[in-house]
């Protein structure tokens, strides 16, 4: 036999050797303690992206559900508002109808009658032909 086949033959008698082998155990283990804590991390972290992922969802569905009553809202409105439109027009033209049943009786009796000036809404939007009276408005008007 050769003397380094008897040196590998002789590694479980021999002190040096036990040394070696003693630390490529504790390094195996160690390699292994260490996979299970970085499979651990891995699986906390996936958890917390799935619990995210979720959380996340949960909240794009109430801000959907918000959006989608916003517009329902936004819609009636809208509606009311084409009303109103609609209302502010009809009476613009009874008021027309009125000055000129006005203006005739004025023509035919000779008397001075005080004929309103019919508002155009289409110059001045943003003034109310009735400015006397107050908007009111209450708080939960525009929450969803």
């Amino acid at each position: 036999m050769s003397a380094r086949q008897a040196a590998s033959s002789g590694s479980d008698s021999d002190p040096r050797y036990a040394n070696v082998d003693e630390r490529k155990r504790k390094r195996m283990i160690s390699n292994r303690e260490s996979a299970r804590r970085s499979r651990m991390r891995k699986q906390k972290q996936m958890g917390d992206l799935v619990n995210e992922v979720s959380k996340l969802q949960n909240e794009n569905n109430q801000l959907m559900q918000g959006i989608n009553v916003g517009q329902q809202r936004r819609m009636a409105m809208e509606s009311a508002n084409n009303v109103l439109r609609a209302q502010a027009v009809e009476l613009t033209e009874r008021l027309r109808s009125l000055n000129s049943v006005l203006q005739i009786v004025e023509d035919v009796s000779g008397l001075s009658m005080e004929i309103p000036e019919i508002p155009d809404p289409l110059l001045k939007p943003w003034q109310l032909p009735c400015s006397v009276m107050p908007i009111m408005a209450s708080a939960d008007m525009f929450q969803y």
